[in-house]
């Protein structure tokens, strides 16, 4: 005789439902907010109390409106996740988080976004709207449109990046924000290079985007990020080289370039669709990246 499974009570119901909210927060993407520190460590003021402050007010605001981007998105795209053979298991597509309860929470988190980024100042206020109006506008309809799709996707890791800035005031070099861009866009190309590999091979899920991309055109884009990237740094290191007596900034460049060279390796063999996975996955690239911060933390701050 088979066993009834008892329905869910009312307290069992709603721990589920919160716990299906906290998962499509998505609470381990909030790593890519790390990107606030940027501006007040490359102007060697990240140790300062008042800027380790305002840049963890930066971070917080923008994982309460990044995950409020995410419920959003998820409610939108609920049918179409239904159909779909591995987001059907996602909490709002598999109706354990309500579509309307998705909707209200992600307005919530947005309001306590902008709350939370008034701490620091209006400018980061002024930042956080904005955020949220594109990536609303992404959400609704860009994400379907492509160029404009790559374009609004590195946009938000640029204003991650000065963010940490004009939390705290921090005047941004032109170096900085154009290594900062291009390596965004580095970072999405070599997204939907990796996506489209894979779907030609059928092992994943095709975006309506990357069906008018090629390989080639991807390529192409994250191939010039990555040389426009690595020339804007390398003039970015010398200039600070040229008005600091220490060489750490110089010798930077080395395991930049490296890091930047085996990340492409992930890129090109299809494997880059989930680049934290690769960060937090793969011990050299790790280990460059840390020796980058080092040498890079000693040529401004020493």
């Amino acid at each position: 005789m088979t066993a009834t499974r008892p329905p869910l009570t009312e307290g069992r119901r709603s721990s589920s439902t919160v716990s299906g909210i906290v998962r499509t927060m998505r609470p381990r993407q909030w790593v890519k907010n790390v990107l606030v520190t940027a501006a007040p460590l490359a102007s060697s003021r990240l140790l300062e109390p008042s800027v380790l402050l305002t840049t963890a007010i930066a971070f917080a605001s923008f994982c309460l409106a990044a995950s409020a981007v995410y419920l959003l998105n998820d409610a939108l795209d609920v049918e179409a996740d239904r159909a779909h053979p591995t987001k059907r298991h996602r909490p709002i597509a598999a109706g354990v988080v309500p579509v309307g309860a998705a909707y209200a929470t992600s307005a919530g988190l947005a309001i306590a976004s902008l709350a939370v980024a008034l701490l620091a100042s209006t400018e980061l206020v002024v930042l956080m709207a904005l955020y949220l109006v594109v990536q609303v506008a992404y959400c609704v309809r860009l994400k379907h449109e492509p160029v404009l799709d790559i374009a609004i996707v590195a946009s938000g890791f640029l204003l991650r990046a000065i963010a940490g800035g004009l939390a705290s005031g921090i005047e941004l070099s032109q170096w900085f924000l154009l290594v900062t861009a291009f390596g965004s866009l580095f970072m999405v190309s070599g997204k939907r290079y990796s996506e489209k590999r894979l779907a030609a091979a059928g092992e994943g899920a095709t975006r309506a985007s990357l069906l008018r991309y090629t390989e080639t055109y991807l390529r192409f884009v994250w191939s010039l990020s990555a040389a426009v990237m690595i020339t804007t740094y390398s003039l970015w290191a010398f200039e600070i080289a040229a008005t600091e007596p220490s060489p750490f900034s110089t010798i930077s460049i080395v395991p930049f370039v490296l890091a930047v060279l085996r990340y492409a390796v992930d890129v090109d063999g299809g494997d880059a669709g989930a680049p934290e996975d690769i960060a937090l996955g793969d011990r050299v690239l790790q280990v460059l990246g840390l020796s980058w911060a080092v040498l890079f933390a000693a040529g401004v701050y020493l």
